[in-house]
């Protein structure tokens, strides 16, 4: 007979890591069940406690991978199930080895009287393991991480005390302080009813009140919303079809923003201090362009305001740029702001020759994207009043902490909104759009600005400083909002603190590890002493 390739009770905890996976990418946009975050996190923690690390490996992959095939199943909508599949393998390796490493930290812990202090590698490593996935390999990709399901949560107030490595500590200890009341319950009702209670040990308690300090911060804090409010249209011109084709009629593309801004102009409101179009809303180049360039000029004019325009640009030599341009009226040129991330394997192709072996969609990328070297912003002119700065940030920006606190905390910039420049056209009617939409909304507590997120086909809206948000658009539709965001100047204890959180987070780790070699010796010296000392001596012995 063949040995089972797993134990029953290692197939259970395969079972449980898997479905933990599932239950944390509910938690996510458009399902938006956010308390299954903690949730997924408390049965991870459960699952993997007391594991060997090669088991731990195996539980971290399974909950990657139910975690990740679903929550990221919109990269591979246009083109195919490989890349898909293959990205979604990648960023569950990272949960792997969080899960691997755990399990060596907790191990030398919970044989020891320090056993409570086990279970904080959890909510510590799970920092550890976002912040690596979303600075490695070339640059990251920090989607998905357990901050980005919490707009709607009361958690959420927590990330302008900490950022989003500081709300994503907030969700996993809540999911780790679940794990331990659970298995007390638990183990309680395994007991007689005739023994007595057994109290939580000070250790114990301190962690739980620990863990649950950045809940109770939140929960505490109202999120400021004052500030001086301008006028701001963002223009949506919609595509003429979704797919990796929808700049196949750039004109088309282009003319909807324009005749957008034209319409929105001819309903006799007072004019904007600043329109918005989206990223690719000029995926002609109007520095090249002369048709262009003068249709973008006619709706500057028209509208009496300055436009931020998404635009793809020839240049520099052999590259393209995915730019921001600000054309204000009566400016002959515009001024420039350059993605300084661009995306691999959608804006430049890492080692070309070699995966082009998997796939040959790697040719669709036909140019690569150059890489900008500084933050943007430009000032916005106010009549009658004092200028305010717009911070650009170009599609999958959002989602990287030190690019947007950069931008936020340009020298001189302080009194600003942030604008997110999108196009979710390359995902058609899937969970990507909504699921920036929350990065955005949580980047709104995070910074203490509004947001102007505006995508070339959806979704776009106004997002406060509270990340509340107004005039919210449906995919694929044509639309132009007017709104009234505030600008604000403040600097948030998040952005004070900057990656701070980070290298605690990884000296914390380094001290469980020296924790727990230091109480395992003790413990083993205690029990040598104390198996000597229960031996009698040779010499009273009576014969």
């Amino acid at each position: 007979m063949s040995r089972p390739l797993l134990r029953p009770q290692a197939t259970a905890r395969v079972v449980v890591a898997v479905i933990s996976g599932v239950l944390t990418a509910y938690a996510f946009p458009t399902h938006d069940v956010w308390w299954l975050a903690p949730v997924g996190v408390a049965l991870l923690s459960a699952s993997v406690v007391g594991a060997g690390w090669r088991l731990a490996l195996l539980l971290g992959l399974a909950h990657g991978l139910g975690f990740f095939l679903p929550t990221l199943s919109w990269s591979g909508v246009y083109v195919g199930k490989l890349p898909w599949v293959a990205l979604a393998a990648l960023e569950a390796l990272y949960i792997a080895v969080m899960c691997c490493v755990t399990s060596i930290v907790q191990r030398p812990l919970l044989a020891t009287r320090f056993r409570p202090l086990a279970y904080a590698a959890v909510p510590l490593l799970w920092v550890l393991q976002e912040w690596a996935r979303g600075t490695t390999p070339f640059g990251g990709f920090p989607w998905a991480r357990l901050a980005f399901s919490q707009a709607d949560s009361p958690l959420a107030p927590f990330a302008r005390f900490a950022g989003a490595p500081g709300l994503t500590f907030a969700v996993a200890s809540t999911g780790v302080v679940l794990h331990v009341l659970v298995r007390e319950v638990v183990h309680r009702l395994g007991r007689p009813r005739t023994s007595a209670p057994r109290a939580l040990p000070a250790l114990s308690l301190a962690l739980v009140v620990l863990a649950l300090a950045p809940a109770l911060a939140a929960v505490a804090t109202t999120i400021p919303t004052d500030g001086r409010k301008v006028s701001v249209l963002f223009v949506q011109g919609n595509v003429p079809r979704a797919g990796l084709d929808f700049n196949a009629e750039r004109r088309k593309v282009l003319d909807n923003h324009v005749q957008g801004t034209l319409a929105a102009a001819a309903q006799r409101r007072p004019a904007p201090s600043l329109v918005v179009w989206p990223e690719n809303s000029s995926d002609i180049d109007p520095l090249e362009n002369l048709d262009a360039r003068a249709d973008i000029r006619l709706a500057v004019e028209t509208v009496k305001a300055p436009i931020l325009v998404g635009a793809v640009l020839d240049g520099p030599g052999r590259y393209v740029s995915n730019a921001s341009l600000f054309y204000r009226p009566g400016d002959l040129e515009p001024q420039r702001y350059v993605k300084q991330h661009p995306v691999p394997f959608a804006e430049y192709i890492p080692y070309r020759a070699f995966f082009r072996n998997f796939s040959d969609k790697v040719d669709l990328v036909s140019r690569d994207f150059t890489k900008g070297d500084r933050p943007g912003g430009f000032q916005v002119p106010v009549a009658g009043a004092r200028p305010y700065w717009v911070i650009p940030t170009i599609c999958f920006e959002v989602a990287y902490d030190d690019l947007m606190r950069d931008s936020t905390l340009q020298p001189g910039r302080a009194a600003s909104i942030l604008a997110v420049q999108t196009n979710n056209a390359t995902f058609g009617y899937t969970a990507e759009s909504e699921q920036q939409f929350a990065i955005s909304r949580l980047r709104a507590i995070e910074h203490g600005r509004s947001v102007v997120h505006v995508s070339t086909v959806g979704v776009s809206g106004f997002i406060n400083p509270d990340g509340s948000y107004v005039d919210k658009t449906a995919l694929f539709t044509p639309a132009a909002r007017y709104g009234a965001p505030v600008v604000r100047t403040e600097v948030t204890p998040a952005d004070r603190l900057g990656a701070l959180p980070q290298y605690v987070v990884a000296l914390a780790v380094v001290g469980l590890i020296l924790w727990g070699q230091w109480s395992r010796r003790l413990d083993a010296r205690v029990d040598r002493t104390t198996t000597a000392a229960a031996q009698p001596r040779r010499d009273s012995l009576v014969v």
